[in-house]
């Protein structure tokens, strides 16, 4: 990647017109957000009226002051509608025809999207209105977001002329027996250590071994899925969260351990993995593979507890990462990161299933997001250490596919991930804090990935890594949080 203050942008593709678009497009998902909560339809029944409202804005009728927030928001927004559609139009001899085409879409569906609000206002809400409203917008955002991608996309591709091709001797079934052997002669720590600090080393070596920093927000998915499933009337006992998340801790730790024994090789030739423990000879091979069974057993254990659907899913989730993830989409496929979400996604109905024992929608849409949401996210890592994954033999998008066609790529999953929230509000019923935070730090994550695509840095391309953390730890919590106000 470029370094920080090198000349990334390309001054002549206006700018302007790349801003006026993600405002319009953050602007739009913030009314389609309102109008998928259910706040929102208690406002249309205080206002009946369209354009304005009748009857006094007052704090004592917050669903009338709601309405009247909503169509000053929605007045706004057309005006930032407007001004980029006479952006591009003045821009049209620099734009690419497929970014006026999308362009040119949203600027038809906005009247659209408006005019069903404006029945939806005067005869009622009934499901064919409010689900036409609601899909309308998400086309039109969607068409907003697809023509900010390829507005920011550049001219030329930065793909690899010769493709891709792991290099002879990286894939770990060409490695010999000599790294094992090495690796099952090595003591846990080095014996010339005092035995408080070599039995503390041990320790650390192995907690390292279970991907700590996966834990926190995979057992937070499965908190929300916990959390929503009481919504539908079922019992969420301290008993079932306990199990669920002890468990869940326990299946990311044998998860990470089989992960951290398939790649020993590999991690050995990257900078960022070649201090893991196995690489280092820290922990025998033997030792780590007896302690990822034994995690994997007593994870088994522990889910049974609950119910048999959440064992059957936990066993799922381990041999997904370890095995198809790990062994099989990794090494071999560009589209390892897509595919190898259903990983992430699975602690959702893991913690659905835990309370219902049951498959349910509302779980299937939460892991929706989370299988949407991280590509946007683990893209932005990979563009960091590019170098890194190729020397690995990784065939991650940028090593694969460049760098530009990421960076859209991560803006694609991006908009995807934002629809998918949406579309979770509009079934499961949560509320302001829900659609807040949705808002609020889906924003900061389009910022920080308009950055990345106007700077082309590593350091833009943590910062992104960092704002999609924020706004899926963000937005489980108010998932849990709304969920149990309900």
């Amino acid at each position: 990647m470029q370094q920080r203050g090198s000349h990334v942008f390309n001054r002549d593709a206006r700018p302007d017109v790349s801003a006026l678009l993600a405002a319009t497009a953050m602007g739009v998902y913030l009314l389609v957000v309102a109008g998928a909560t259910a706040s929102i339809a208690d406002a249309a029944r205080a206002c009946t009226n369209w354009p304005v409202c009748r009857g006094p804005v007052t704090l004592a009728e917050p669903a009338l002051l709601i309405a009247w927030g909503h169509r000053a928001v929605a007045l706004l927004v057309g005006c930032l509608a407007l001004a980029t559609g006479v952006a591009a139009v003045r821009a049209r001899h620099r734009l690419r025809p497929r970014v006026l085409a999308a362009l040119a879409l949203g600027v038809v569906l906005f009247p659209v999207q408006v005019g069903i609000g404006a029945v939806v206002v005067t005869s009622g809400p009934t499901d064919l209105l409010t689900t036409a409203h609601l899909v309308v917008g998400m086309v039109l955002f969607t068409a907003l977001v697809v023509a900010l991608a390829w507005e920011l996309e550049p001219d030329a591709s930065d793909a690899p002329d010769d493709g891709w091709a792991v290099e002879p001797g990286l894939d770990s079934s060409d490695e010999s027996d000599e790294p094992t052997v090495a690796a099952d002669a090595a003591t846990t720590a080095p014996a010339d250590l005092p035995p408080l600090r070599r039995a503390t080393a041990t320790l650390s070596a192995y907690f390292r071994l279970m991907k700590p920093r996966l834990m926190w927000l995979l057992c937070l998915v499965a908190a929300a899925g916990m959390a929503l499933a009481s919504t539908g009337g079922d019992d969420l006992t301290v008993r079932a969260v306990v199990l669920t998340l002890g468990g869940g801790v326990l299946a990311i730790g044998a998860s990470g351990t089989f992960n951290h024994v398939l790649e020993r090789e590999k991690d050995k030739k990257m900078d960022r993995t070649s201090d893991r423990p196995i690489a280092t000879h820290q922990i025998p091979v033997r030792r780590a593979v007896a302690f990822g069974v034994g995690l994997a057993g007593l994870s088994l254990a522990v889910f049974a507890q609950v119910n048999l659907l959440a064992a059957a899913l936990g066993l799922s989730a381990i041999l997904f990462y370890s095995v198809v993830y790990t062994l099989v989409l990794k090494p071999n496929t560009v589209q390892n990161t897509v595919i190898g979400g259903f990983a992430g996604a699975l602690p959702a109905l893991i913690g659905w299933a835990a309370v219902t024992g049951t498959f349910g929608l509302p779980g299937l849409a939460l892991a929706g997001v989370i299988f949407l949401w991280t590509p946007a996210h683990f893209y932005n890592l990979a563009l960091a250490y590019k170098e890194d994954y190729a020397k690995g033999g990784f065939p991650m998008m940028p090593v694969v596919r460049g760098e530009a066609e990421t960076r859209k790529h991560i803006l694609y999953y991006l908009a995807a991930t934002l629809v998918a929230a949406v579309a979770l509000a509009a079934m499961t019923g949560l509320g302001w804090v829900y659609a807040a935070t949705t808002c609020a730090f889906g924003g900061v994550f389009l910022w920080a990935v308009l950055r990345l695509h106007r700077e082309r840095t590593e350091s833009a391309a943590f910062r992104a890594f960092h704002a999609s953390n924020a706004y899926l730890g963000a937005l489980l919590v108010a998932i849990v949080v709304d969920a149990l106000a309900v």
